[in-house]
Order: C-alpha cells, then sequence, then structure tokens
C-alpha cells in the first residue's frame, strides 16, 4: 500500500508557472506506475499527466501537452508536475494517484492510491 501527499498549489497569474509536488509512503514506490488527475467545480475528474514506473514513459492530456511535464524521482519517492504558460482554465484540484497494476494511464479506475488534491488557481 502507498499513502500520496501532493503539494505545490496556489494562486498564479495567466502565462505562469507552478511545480506541483507528491510525496509518497513505502519502499516500493518504483512498483507503481503514477498520475495526475484535476477536477474543476462542476466538472468531473479528468486525466493530466501520467508517468511509468521508471519513468521512460509519459502520457499527457492533449490540453496540456507541451505546456507540463511531469516526472519522478525514484530514490526519493516522489513525482512531480511542471506547469508552464497556465491558463484560467487550468484552475482546479489537482490530484496524485498510484496505481498498483498495468492498467491504461488515462483513467480514474486505473488507480488505487489517490492524495486528497492541491488547489490550483490562474487568475486572468
Amino acid at each position: 500500500q502507498v499513502q500520496v501527499v501532493e503539494s505545490g498549489g496556489g494562486l498564479v497569474q495567466a502565462g505562469g508557472s507552478l511545480r506541483l509536488s507528491c510525496a509518497a509512503s513505502g519502499r516500493t514506490f518504483s512498483r507503481y506506475p503514477m498520475g495526475w488527475f484535476r477536477q474543476a467545480p462542476g466538472k468531473e475528474r479528468e486525466f493530466v499527466a501520467a508517468i511509468s514506473r521508471s519513468g521512460g514513459y509519459t502520457y499527457y492530456a492533449d490540453s496540456v501537452k507541451g505546456r507540463f511535464t511531469i516526472s519522478r524521482d525514484n530514490a526519493k519517492n516522489t513525482v512531480s508536475l511542471q506547469m508552464n504558460s497556465l491558463k484560467p482554465e487550468d484552475t482546479a484540484v489537482y490530484y496524485c494517484a498510484a496505481q498498483q497494476g498495468s492498467s491504461s494511464p488515462y483513467y480514474t479506475e486505473s488507480y488505487d492510491y489517490w492524495g486528497q488534491g492541491t488547489q490550483v488557481t490562474v487568475s486572468s
């Protein structure tokens, strides 16, 4: 089992940058594919980015491709999301998640462990 805790959210102007971090417990962090999702008020939780166990494969939603970068450090049990060129429509609560298996990285149902989320607000 793994516990994940997000940090790094905040208020930023459009065009700015933020870096989200996710710290995971446990000695087997490298076994878990990791993902970032977000949920805006009144909307469903949606996929943002994901990364394979080794970090060799990354996946992005079309809406963030070219602006966001996901990375992980298995030695430090952390996964990060660098967000650049932020837009007001990026405003949401961002969640870090870990999956035990090897299911599709794009779906919430694939993930077994979730953090509490961190708020990102982008002002226009």
